[in-house]
């Protein structure tokens, strides 16, 4: 997520009440998650495990609960509660607006696009040329809609990440001020939910098509052409590359990648990344032909162990 404006680093540490090590005027362009960061991005970490790998990260404002020796070229913001103070930037340059009107005024509809009745579509939502959105879909703040979208009745664009500390009062989620993306040429079927990123962009490429009742997690990115049967749930910062098929009641683990033109059959469970040009099945996930050998062989343990009884 990129400030409306360049602020400095004693502006940050100013909104959120915390030390600093750095120059003054040390630039700040926004704030990402680790697999996102950029240039003039703040990244927190507030775990040892995960220190070296935020401060030698793209990121070059960190975050963090621990006063350590600044990287060259980089800063650092002090705090106590490192989660709570990234909530408190999210919410200091996103903030919640509540709405009205179904539709709002600063949402753009394209040419010929159709929005059937009772459907919302929130602030600075952009709908692109010749889309059909039927009855019933909510559309969330800032989403981007290609052109020739359908999207069926029921679906929800932009829902809050599923992103919480565990902490001794309660679970605490990290506040969401991403954004939703749709290419041109998607078609969302009936009661389908994608979550907008905790900073970043959730993305369906384009021409890509998706069944009923699928569920995609925060800052995923799907791939051009993919296909994706019903009841697939696809987990935070997973990455679908190009033409990829999902047959239906797949789940994924988060953060990891399927490759170009994968195949997943159904009920697979998606427990790791997997290279492209190959189709997969089962739990943990494998090569389907591989996958299917292990079932014959294990057909024939009855015989097997009855033959070992009879040698006996």
């Amino acid at each position: 997520m990129k400030f409306p404006q360049p602020y400095t680093l004693k502006q940050i540490a100013t909104i959120i009440g915390c030390k600093f090590v750095g120059q003054d005027e040390f630039p700040v362009l926004g704030m990402n998650e680790i697999h996102v960061v950029e240039t003039g991005d703040i990244v927190f970490v507030d775990h040892p495990k995960y220190y070296d790998k935020a401060l030698q990260s793209a990121a070059t404002i960190v975050l963090i609960n621990k006063e350590v020796e600044c990287p060259e070229g980089k800063a650092l913001l002090i705090s106590d509660d490192p989660f709570r103070d990234f909530n408190t930037l999210t919410q200091f340059f996103k903030p919640f607006q509540s709405a009205n009107k179904s539709m709002s005024e600063s949402a753009k509809v394209g040419k010929n696009s159709i929005i059937q009745p009772n459907c919302f579509i929130g602030h600075n939502v952009t709908i692109g040329e010749n889309c059909i959105i039927h009855s019933n879909v909510s559309i969330y703040d800032d989403a981007v809609i290609g052109d020739n979208v359908i999207i069926h009745a029921g679906t929800v664009l932009g829902a809050s990440a599923f992103y919480y500390k565990n902490r001794p009062e309660g679970f605490d989620q990290l506040k969401s001020g991403g954004r939703v993306v749709i290419k041109d040429n998607v078609h969302i079927g009936a009661l389908c939910t994608i979550d907008k990123g905790v900073t970043g962009d959730t993305i369906i490429g384009e021409g890509s098509k998706l069944d009923n009742q699928i569920q995609v997690g925060h800052d995923t990115v799907i791939g051009k052409k993919c296909l994706i049967a019903s009841q697939v749930g696809i987990a935070g910062c997973v990455v679908i590359e190009d033409e990829v098929t999902i047959w239906g009641q797949v789940g994924t683990t988060s953060g990891i990648r399927i490759g170009t033109k994968a195949v997943i059959m159904g009920q697979t469970g998606v427990t790791k990344s997997v290279a492209g040009g190959k189709t997969y099945f089962g739990t943990p996930i494998e090569e389907s032909r591989n996958k299917l050998k292990e079932f014959a062989l294990l057909r024939q343990l009855p015989k097997l162990i009855e033959k070992l009884k009879e040698n006996q």
